[in-house]
């Protein structure tokens, strides 16, 4: 079994976290930050760069890490790392003409902390990081099909 490697994106603006639904054809209502799968060869941080501005059309800068999350599905045998870093938008702006290359991310907005409790949205600690101070692990949390 591998176990797969992903960096995701921690972006407060305004009060306000940055979540991304990727399910191509708005197939589940889940949200998550924005972020995906490690390529060989190149930096943590250069990958987040890439999978954000893919994600959102925006440029970030990467900071401190700040969660780790594992997903997985005994039944599947999937099991994926989520690194979560803090990042701050250097250049760009959230728009709905952005489309995402690989066609997977179909929606991407900024929710408040109150709205946060409306929606589904992984990992679970997620709101509790965002908008907290330290570091946060979440180890085997299930994985959600859409």
């Amino acid at each position: 079994m591998t176990i797969r490697l992903a960096v995701r994106a921690v972006i407060v603006e305004e009060g306000r976290l940055l979540l991304v639904n990727a399910y191509p054809g708005e197939e589940s209502a889940l949200w998550c930050a924005p972020g995906g799968g490690v390529e060989k060869h190149s930096s943590l941080a250069d990958n987040l760069v890439r999978e954000v501005y893919e994600e959102t059309g925006l440029t970030v800068a990467v900071g401190a890490p700040c969660l780790v999350n594992e997903f997985h599905s005994e039944a599947s045998g999937f099991h994926q790392v989520d690194m979560f870093f803090r990042c701050r938008v250097r250049e760009g702006a959230l728009s709905d003409d952005w489309q995402d290359p690989e066609a997977v991310v179909n929606r991407r907005r900024f929710f408040t902390q109150a709205e946060l409790a409306g929606i589904d949205l992984k990992p679970d600690s997620l709101p509790q990081v965002a908008f907290g101070r330290g570091f946060g692990y979440d180890p085997l949390e299930e994985l959600v099909k859409p």
